[in-house]
C-alpha cells in the first residue's frame, strides 16, 4: 500500500490491556487549568517505569465542566485498577489540591469506583464538609486560597495500551515535522491520548535486553545509527525513525486517532521526506490487540 508516495507496511501494531479513568480538573482560568493538568500527567509516559501512562485528552469550556469553570480533561492509564487507584490519588493530592483554585470531579462513569477525594478530605484536619448532589458526593477541603472542591469518587473502565505507528523519513527535522502534524490531527479524537512528550517517542524499545536488569531496550532494527550492526529494518535513505504511542478506551478509539494521524502524515507524503510507516509489535506476544496498518488505511 503507497498513500501519497508514502508506503504503509504490511505489520500490525500490538497493543495489551489496561485500566483507565478520566477526570476533569477546572480552576479560575483555563492557564491554570492547564498548569494544574500539565502536573498531574508529569512523567506519566510509560508504565516501564512511570507507574501509570497519563496525558491532556483536551481543554474543556465553561459550558462543558460540572462548576461552570474553564477545565481540562484528562486521562490516566495503568496496567490494573490498585495501581490506577495509587497513581490518582497521589497525583490529585500533589498536583490539583496543590494548584490554586483548583476543584477536581469526575469525568467516566462506570459501576467500579476508585477514590478521587475520598481520602484526600482528610488533609482537611477535620474541617472537610460533604455534600451530596443529584447522588453524588463531594468534598470542600479548606486551603489557604479558599476550598478545594473534589468529588469523592470517580469511574475506572477497561482500556488498551501501546497502539503506535512509526514515521520513517529521511531527516531528523522530517520525521519531527510528521510527527507533529499526525498529534494535531490525533488530538481532535475523544477517548486517547499519546503519553510521550508532546506525543512523540523517539526512544522506540523492544522487549528484553542483553542485560539482565532491563526489561526493555532500544529498538535497534529501527535506528539509523546501527544500520551496519544489526538486522536492520531501514533502507539506506531512512536517517529519522520516530514514533507516537495510543492509548484509548476502545479498540476504534485507538484505530481512528491511528488512522487520523497516519493520514496528516501520508498528506505531507514523499515530498516531505517520508518515506514508510510501520508499527511495533513482538510477532502477537506482547498484547491481544492487533491494528493492522493496512486495513486501518483501506
Amino acid at each position: 500500500m503507497i498513500i501519497n508516495g508514502v508506503t504503509i507496511d504490511a505489520t500490525f501494531a500490538e497493543a495489551f490491556p489496561m485500566k483507565a479513568t478520566r477526570v476533569i480538573i477546572t480552576a479560575q482560568n483555563a492557564k491554570w487549568a492547564l498548569i494544574a493538568a500539565q502536573a498531574m500527567t508529569g512523567f506519566a509516559t510509560s508504565v516501564i517505569a512511570c507507574g501509570c501512562e497519563a496525558g491532556i485528552e483536551r481543554n474543556l469550556s465553561p459550558d462543558e465542566t460540572p462548576d461552570g469553570r474553564p477545565g481540562v480533561s484528562v486521562m490516566l492509564f495503568a496496567m490494573g485498577g490498585k495501581g490506577l487507584a495509587k497513581q490518582l490519588e497521589t497525583r490529585a493530592g500533589q498536583c490539583v489540591l496543590t494548584s490554586p483554585t483548583s476543584a477536581l470531579f469526575a469525568g467516566i462513569t462506570s459501576d467500579s469506583k476508585i477514590p478521587l477525594g475520598k481520602n484526600l478530605r482528610y488533609f482537611g484536619d477535620g474541617f472537610q464538609i460533604a455534600k451530596v448532589i443529584n447522588g453524588r458526593r463531594y468534598w470542600r477541603i479548606p486551603v489557604m486560597d479558599g476550598e478545594f472542591l473534589t468529588e469523592a469518587s470517580t469511574g475506572q473502565v477497561n482500556a488498551i495500551g501501546g497502539g503506535n505507528f512509526l514515521v520513517l523519513a529521511q531527516s531528523q527535522p522530517q520525521a519531527l515535522a510528521a510527527c507533529e502534524a499526525a498529534i494535531e490531527s490525533m488530538q481532535k479524537i475523544p477517548n486517547v491520548i499519546m503519553p510521550f512528550p508532546g506525543g512523540v517517542v523517539r526512544s522506540g524499545s523492544k522487549v528484553g535486553s542483553k542485560y539482565k536488569t532491563l526489561n526493555a531496550s532500544t529498538n535497534d532494527a529501527f535506528c539509523p545509527t546501527l544500520k551496519g550492526q544489526t538486522a536492520t529494518e531501514l533502507s539506506a535513505d531512512i536517517e529519522s525513525v520516530m514514533e507516537i504511542v495510543i492509548d484509548g478506551l476502545t479498540q476504534e478509539d485507538i484505530a481512528q486517532a491511528m488512522r487520523a494521524g497516519i493520514t496528516a502524515v501520508c498528506h505531507l507524503g514523499l515530498a516531505a521526506g517520508i518515506n514508510r510507516i510501520s508499527a511495533g509489535n513482538y510477532g502477537g506476544k506482547l498484547g491481544p490487540f492487533h491494528f493492522h496498518l493496512q486495513e486501518i488505511m483501506a
